[in-house]
C-alpha cells in the first residue's frame, strides 16, 4: 500500500474501499488485475526525462508539491498499474460494451510533470497506445470530473484522432485551464437539472459528429454536492443519471465505454467510495439495459 500524504485531501485508502463497496453490492462482475503500463508507452506521451525521474524515484521536490505527495517506489508501481488499468478497461470495453478502471483518471498530469494528485496521464497514454496499436482509429475522451482535464487536453492537442470534451466547474482548479476541443465551464452551485440538460444537449450530437470507436470516460464523482473539493451541486441521483446518460448515448450508437475513477473527496472515505461504486454500477446496468433493448429489437 502506498503511504498516505501528510496533508491534503487525497486518501489512498479510497481505492480499497471502492472495491469493498463493489463486492458488497452483490452485483455480478469480473475483476481483472491490470499489467503495468510499459515504459515506452509512457514515454510516447510524457517527457522521457520526467518518466525517468518517476521510475528512479527522484522526482524534484517542486514537482512533488504539484503532484501533492512524494513519488516513492510504491507510488511508481501503483501508477504504472493504474495506467495499465485504463488501457485494459478499454480493451475489455471493446469486447463487452463497458468496463471500468477502479482507479486512475489522472487528468492533470502534463508532459513533463504531474499535478493535482496525478503522476502519469492514463487517459492520454491509453488513447495514444490504442491508436498506435491499431485497436481504434478515433477516440472521444469525455471528462465530467468537477475539475477541468487540463493535462489530457494539452497532451492530446494537435491529434485529430483524439477529441477531448470537458464539463467542469469554471472557478475550480486548475486556475489556468488548457483548451479541450470542447470545454463547458459551469457556475458554482449548478445542480442536477441544469447539468443534465447541458450534457444531454451536447454529448449525443458530439458522438455523432466525432464518430469515435471508443469513449474514454473520466467519471469523477466530485461534482456531488457534498464533495470536499467540488463547487457543483449534483445529488446522488443526479450523478447516476449523468453516468447512465453517457453510457446510453454511446452504447445506442455502438460505441464502447471505458471509465476511469477520477476525483472524489471528503472526510468520510466510506461515503466517497460508495459514490464511486454507485457510479460504476449505474454504468454497468445501463450498458446491460441498452444491450438487452438492442437484442429485443433484433428479434423483431
Amino acid at each position: 500500500m502506498a503511504p498516505r500524504p501528510e496533508r491534503g485531501s487525497f486518501r489512498f485508502d479510497k481505492y480499497q474501499l471502492v472495491m469493498a463497496a463493489l463486492r458488497a453490492s452483490g452485483a455480478s462482475m469480473t475483476e481483472h488485475a491490470p499489467p503495468p503500463m510499459p515504459r515506452k508507452w509512457l514515454e510516447a506521451v510524457h517527457d522521457p526525462d520526467y518518466v525517468a525521474e518517476v521510475f528512479e524515484t527522484r522526482v524534484p521536490t517542486e514537482k512533488g508539491r504539484r503532484i501533492g505527495f512524494p513519488v516513492t517506489a510504491h507510488i511508481r508501481d501503483r501508477v504504472r498499474h493504474t495506467s495499465g488499468g485504463t488501457w485494459l478497461a478499454a480493451r475489455l470495453a471493446m469486447e463487452h460494451g463497458y468496463a471500468a478502471n477502479s482507479a486512475a483518471g489522472s487528468h492533470h498530469a502534463r508532459y513533463d510533470t504531474g499535478a493535482g494528485y496525478c503522476v502519469f496521464n492514463d487517459l492520454a497514454v491509453a488513447a495514444h497506445r490504442l491508436l498506435a496499436e491499431g485497436q481504434v482509429r478515433q477516440v472521444l475522451i469525455v471528462d465530467l470530473d468537477v475539475h477541468q482535464g487540463d493535462g489530457t487536453a494539452s497532451l492530446t492537442a494537435g491529434r485529430p484522432e483524439i477529441f477531448t470534451f470537458s464539463i467542469h466547474a469554471e472557478k475550480n482548479f486548475p486556475v489556468r485551464k488548457a483548451a479541450s476541443d470542447l470545454d463547458i465551464g459551469l457556475p458554482d452551485g449548478t445542480g442536477d437539472a441544469a447539468y443534465l440538460a447541458r450534457l444531454e444537449a451536447e454529448l449525443p450530437r458530439l458522438i455523432d459528429a466525432v464518430g469515435p470507436d471508443l469513449l474514454l470516460y473520466q467519471a469523477g464523482v466530485d461534482p456531488h454536492v457534498g464533495d470536499k473539493l467540488g463547487r457543483l451541486a449534483l445529488s446522488r441521483a443526479g450523478l447516476a443519471a449523468r453516468d447512465r446518460l453517457v453510457v446510453r448515448a454511446a452504447r445506442q450508437r455502438g460505441v464502447p465505454v471505458a471509465s476511469a475513477l477520477g476525483g472524489g473527496y471528503g472526510d468520510d472515505q466510506h461515503e466517497v467510495a460508495r459514490r464511486h461504486a454507485a457510479s460504476m454500477l449505474a454504468m454497468a446496468d445501463e450498458n446491460a439495459r441498452v444491450g438487452a433493448a438492442r437484442d429485443m429489437e433484433a428479434l423483431r
